[in-house]
């Protein structure tokens, strides 16, 4: 993320071309066991999240016209599998991810064969999404956009790929605010989920790194405010889990 021109690999501060060169190798490392961790290391609660994220996608499809949507930083294409799955008729599906690893995963799930029609799937950054200005109805980051080097770039262009009239979602790990839940929280992150990934994923640097971002990202108002000031209207969060994460949501009008 840049913060005052720094950009930071977890805690370390790094150049930017060392900031994707760093995280695309942490994909590396984590996909073959990324949809696993996920269900341990939130005891499958993201799943939980997802599905209110599909169902806020959902809500903004026409029965009557093409329904153009891109998730970005797609992984292994949980969040637009499920969509598919809901109704695959006039959707025009694209997935996109920096790292080639996680985007092999997502063409190998059952699901792939059977959408394989309604997909587009292709590698690159959030920083530069090779698609024509306003041309996605919906467009999705989810547990990605805390990744990016540059996240002010980046908001600027889902808002340039985005038709007038279509919403931007993120969910992504955010700040709790009740201090209990908190300190329990900071524990099992900061003591316990890197040596899970230890013990089930042989690397306990990828997950240390995943959870210093988590602490890195602005927290819900200031990330808030810098989709605003990009020029999306009506932007709002909703948190979850007491605030574990949350979804922002915004227009372009």
């Amino acid at each position: 993320m840049k913060n005052n021109n720094k950009f930071f690999f977890g805690n370390v501060e790094v150049s930017k071309d060392q900031k994707i060169k760093q995280v695309n190798n942490v994909f590396n490392s984590v996909s073959e066991k990324y949809d696993l961790m996920n269900d341990i290391l939130s005891f499958g609660t993201h799943r939980i999240w997802k599905d209110i994220l599909v169902n806020m996608i959902s809500n903004n499809r026409s029965s009557n016209n093409i329904f153009s949507y891109l998730d970005l930083a797609c992984g292994t294409g949980d969040i637009p599998f499920k969509l598919l799955e809901r109704n695959s008729n006039k959707i025009d599906v694209y997935m996109m991810d920096i790292n080639q690893q996680m985007i092999s995963q997502a063409q190998k799930r059952k699901e792939y064969s059977k959408y394989k029609e309604n997909l587009s799937l292709f590698v690159s950054d959030a920083e530069n999404i090779p698609l024509e200005s306003k041309s996605m109805d919906c467009i999705t980051i989810a547990f990605g956009i805390r990744n990016v080097a540059s996240i002010d770039i980046a908001l600027k262009e889902i808002y340039r790929v985005l038709k007038y009239g279509g919403k931007f979602l993120c969910l992504e790990f955010s700040q709790i605010e009740i201090p209990v839940i908190d300190r329990f929280y900071e524990f099992y992150s900061r003591n316990i989920i890197p040596e899970l990934g230890h013990m089930f994923a042989n690397d306990r640097d990828s997950y240390k790194y995943l959870i210093e971002s988590i602490k890195k990202f602005p927290k819900q108002e200031e990330f808030n405010n810098m989709i605003s000031d990009t020029g999306f209207i009506k932007s709002r969060y909703k948190n979850l889990s007491a605030g574990v994460a949350s979804i922002h949501s915004a227009w372009k009008i």
